[in-house]
This record gives C-alpha cells, sequence and structure tokens, in this order.
C-alpha cells in the first residue's frame, strides 16, 4: 500500500469514526493501530506503548486536573454569583448593562476556570435568566453567553494552552503571555458589540430597558470590593507567578486551587460535598484530556512514522499558494475542522503536520500557533460540533429554542475572524507582551 494512500485512509478513517459517533481518542488511537500494523507489522506495538506512557510522563499535564479544579471551587464558592450581582446592579442604568455584566463576568471568570464547560455552564444558569427577565432578544443572551463563556479556553491559565505548548515546542509562559491580549481584547470587542448593537437594533431589548427592571440585591462598593478583590487577587497571584517567573505552570496551578479552597472556606461554601464535586469534575474533565491526548500521539506516531508528512507537505507546497496563502488555507482547515470534531483532535493533529510548513515560510511561531489558538475559539460556537451551544443547550429555559442559540452564533465569529485580521496586520498584539518576559 502506498503512503499517498495510506494518508488519505488515515484522514478518511478518522472522520468516519468521528461522524459515525465513537470517541475521538479511541478513533484516532484505532487508526494508529491499524494503519501502524499495515505499514510497519508487529513491531509498531512497543513504540505505542511508549507514546501512550510519554503523555503521563508529561509534568506540564499535571497543571490541567489542577487548573480545572480551581474553576470548580470557585464556581461553587458562590464568589460568581455575587460578583455578578454587584456588577448588574452598578450597571443597572446603562441600556445592555446585564449583558455586559455578565461579559465582563465572563472575562475574570475566564482566567479561573481554563475550560469552556465550567463556564458556559455558570454563565448560563447565572446570567442567561437575568438577560430573558429585562427582554433580551433570546439570540443576543444566548450568543453572549457562549461567546463569552469560550473565552475560559483562551485566556490564561488554559488547558488549552497547557497541551499546546508540548506539542508546538513552545514554553507554556509564553504561550500564556502571548494569549492575555488577544483573550482580553476578544471580551472588550464582544463588549463594544454588545454596547451599540442594543443602540442600533431597537428589538434586541423588547419589553424593558435594564434600569426599569432592576432586581439585582443592592450592591454597595464594600460588598462589590469583598466579591471581586480576591476573585481578581487570585488570577493575578496565578498568573503572576508564572509570568514572572516565580514557578512554573504546574506549581502556579496547585496554588491556585489551593487559594480557590481558601476563598470558599472564606465565603463559608467549603465543606466535603464541594470539595468531592470539585474534584469530580476535574477527573472527568482531565481524563478525557489525557485519552484524546494518548490517541493523537498514537495516530500521529504512526502518520510521522509511515511518510505520510511528506506527502501532506508535498500536496500544499505544490499548490503554489505561497506563505499567506498556506497561512489562510490552514486557518481555513481549523476552521472547517471546528464544526465537525473536538477541538483538542484539531490540535493534535494540524499542529505536527502544518506547523513545520508554516515555519518553513518564515512565520513567527509563537505569532502562528495563537493565529491558531484564536480561530478554535470559532469551533466552540460553530455548529453541528459546537461544544458551548450544547452545553448552555443544557441550561437554557423551555422558551429558548435550538434556532435562536444558532442565530447568536454568527455576529460574534465574525469578531473572532476581525481579531485575527488585526493580529495579521499588528502582530504585536500577539507578540509584544512575551518580549517583555
Amino acid at each position: 500500500m502506498s503512503v499517498e494512500l495510506i494518508t488519505v485512509l488515515m484522514f478518511a478513517g478518522v472522520f468516519i469514526g468521528v461522524f459515525m459517533g465513537f470517541p475521538v481518542a479511541f478513533t484516532l488511537a484505532g487508526m494508529g493501530l491499524i494503519f501502524g500494523l499495515t505499514g510497519w507489522g508487529p513491531m509498531v506495538v512497543p513504540l505505542l506503548a511508549s507514546k501512550t506512557f510519554g503523555v503521563f510522563q508529561n509534568y506540564t499535564y499535571i497543571a490541567i486536573p489542577l487548573f480545572i479544579f480551581m474553576g470548580a471551587m470557585l464556581d461553587t464558592s458562590g464568589v460568581a454569583e455575587t460578583a455578578f450581582n454587584c456588577l448588574g446592579y452598578w450597571m443597572r442604568k446603562i441600556k445592555g448593562g446585564v449583558g455586559i455584566a455578565t461579559l465582563v463576568l465572563c472575562i475574570i471568570f475566564a482566567a479561573c476556570t481554563g475550560v469552556v464547560g465550567a463556564s458556559v455552564t455558570a454563565m448560563g444558569l447565572l446570567a442567561l435568566p437575568a438577560m430573558l427577565k429585562r427582554g433580551y432578544n433570546h439570540s443576543l443572551a444566548t450568543g453572549i453567553v457562549a461567546a463569552g463563556g469560550s473565552l475560559g479556553i483562551l485566556i490564561p491559565p488554559s488547558i488549552m494552552l497547557v497541551i499546546f505548548g508540548p506539542a508546538a515546542g513552545i514554553s507554556v509562559v509564553k504561550l500564556f503571555s502571548a494569549a492575555i491580549v488577544p483573550g482580553v481584547g476578544l471580551g472588550i470587542m464582544y463588549i463594544l458589540y454588545t454596547f451599540f448593537v442594543v443602540r442600533l437594533r431597537k428589538d434586541m431589548i423588547k419589553d424593558t430597558f435594564d434600569y426599569e427592571s432592576s432586581d439585582f440585591a443592592e450592591a454597595s462598593l464594600l460588598k462589590g470590593l469583598l466579591a471581586l478583590v480576591p476573585f481578581l487577587f487570585l488570577i493575578v497571584a496565578v498568573l503572576g507567578m508564572i509570568l514572572g517567573g516565580v514557578c512554573a505552570p504546574t506549581e502556579a496551578a496547585a496554588t491556585g486551587a489551593l487559594g480557590s479552597i481558601i476563598l470558599a472556606l472564606a465565603y463559608r461554601k467549603l465543606n466535603w460535598k464541594t470539595i468531592l464535586n470539585a474534584a469530580v469534575s476535574a477527573l472527568k474533565t482531565s481524563t478525557m484530556v489525557y485519552f484524546i491526548a494518548m490517541g493523537a500521539n498514537i495516530f500521529t506516531a504512526v502518520f510521522f512514522g509511515i511518510g505520510c508528512n511528506f506527502v501532506v507537505e508535498k500536496a500544499i507546497l505544490g499548490i503554489g499558494l505561497g506563505p499567506w496563502g498556506t497561512l489562510i488555507a490552514v486557518l481555513l482547515i481549523v476552521f472547517i475542522l471546528g464544526m465537525l470534531i473536538d477541538w483538542l483532535g484539531i490540535m493534535l493533529i494540524i499542529m505536527p503536520i502544518f506547523l513545520p510548513i508554516l515555519n518553513s515560510f518564515g512565520f513567527d511561531t509563537l505569532w502562528t500557533v495563537m493565529m491558531i489558538v484564536v480561530m478554535l475559539q470559532t469551533s466552540f460556537i460553530t455548529p453541528p460540533f459546537a461544544t458551548s451551544l450544547f452545553y448552555l443547550m443544557g441550561v437554557v429555559p423551555p422558551n429558548v429554542t435550538t434556532g435562536e442559540i444558532y442565530r447568536g452564533v454568527p455576529a460574534f465569529v465574525i469578531i473572532i475572524l476581525i481579531m485575527l485580521v488585526l493580529m495579521a496586520i499588528f502582530p504585536q498584539i500577539t507578540l509584544w507582551l512575551p518580549s517583555r518576559i
């Protein structure tokens, strides 16, 4: 069997397996094993076992369950609810103020969770009913929660970046520093969109303005500070230790997990049930991540070992698109794959295959990785495989339809694409902060 045919069959096998409903991890591992046996024979088995064990030897990956635990503890401590009530009360007289308060809290909460599920679910339960009660258009309200909640995978500390670092051969500290400006910038662009759209389109808040229906408990400055300052202090402490070189991401994640326990204790929400729920949440999510990482390692080991990467490289370079044309083609592939499979599978397949090709054109590796990372933001909100929308569907009221949720997506996808254009024109959006670390 020729290398070209194996290349096509490996990709086809992954897509068919995913579309048939097989887990991404086992689909990737299965394709690697099948074509490894076809291309190499039984000698491939020890190699695949070694690649699997290599995932567990990766010290950086220990940060994943710790960051997830930190976010889960903060979610159950009640600090997010108190902070949202304070922000909502302070912005109650601004048209669109509750939506803006939701996005502000999404930016803050994103720097604590590292995963999308926790952010979207928490904001869906907390902020969505408040917006719907004030007459927000259903599509706008769900779009705000889905897009804002998805920032949790981009703004550091993020498990996406923790995994991207070893996969791309880049320091996780550099990735964290590179993602801060694009991540917060996206959040600010979402806020500006919300601020202007409710003024340009009268149907966005149909019944009453926010200040005509302000049922938030009165929030004094002291109450707001008590809710927000510990929240922000923990974020700054964790990121400060990483970016300041005090400790590695894994140790900082452990510090953040301990800090979240102390915060829960301070808010009198610490009990064995809270700790158990946070631990189980961390276990479930991190186990899924580890399985996909193992499957992708097996797939790419066989893919590269047989020489399929050279087939892909030759095909792309043979088209003659040039540096920018190739970059756009890769980003388009990431965008399309984001509609079909999980971001982790995309990342662990795309990075080893396409990053060397883009590097050969002279693109800065850190900048290229961040372009792909930001494009992956669309994968959480673009149907049919839209993780954020799936989480949101589980918590929306019965009167909100799936069609309304989908209609809230396009505007935020366009904003993400605008951010990519800005990053292409002004690379320092990504590269300035890492150069100062």
